[in-house]
């Protein structure tokens, strides 16, 4: 179990702090809602969720299997409902894979991509597409 604790310090922004590590992140509305988009939206934090969770399950696997991944590189766009009620329409994760990725078995990496927490915590309703780049 994990806590975190946090407070709204008003104009749109919260902080968080994770309690294991004490390490603290501030959040803003985004700029196409009321927002500065002065640090991430808790939406983006949807999205970086969804990244960095496929790629740390990714490594597990690979170093289950003797293979690290050191060098895979991300990058995740949010795409928003246009009509209400707003919320995450789509997700595209982007992942170049290291030349150390070809020594896993054909498929390993997508299986395993589609079966991280966060991928299968978000609504069913929420596109997610997940490309892979490989060296």
């Amino acid at each position: 179990m994990v806590t975190i604790t946090g407070s709204y310090e008003g104009g749109f922004h919260c902080n968080a702090t994770h309690g294991p590590s004490g390490t603290v992140i501030s959040t803003d509305a985004p700029k196409d809602n009321q927002g500065k988009g002065e640090a991430f939206s808790p939406t983006d934090l949807v999205a970086t969720a969804l990244a960095t969770c496929v790629v740390t399950t990714m490594a597990i696997v690979a170093r289950k299997h003797g293979v690290e991944l050191d060098g895979v590189r991300y990058e995740v766009t949010k795409e928003m409902t246009q009509s209400a009620p707003r919320k995450i329409a789509r997700l595209v994760l982007k992942l170049w894979m290291p030349q150390s990725a070809k020594l896993l078995p054909e498929g390993l990496m997508q299986t395993t991509a589609k079966h991280c927490p966060v991928h299968l915590s978000l609504a069913s309703d929420v596109e997610q597409v997940i490309e892979f780049n490989w060296a």
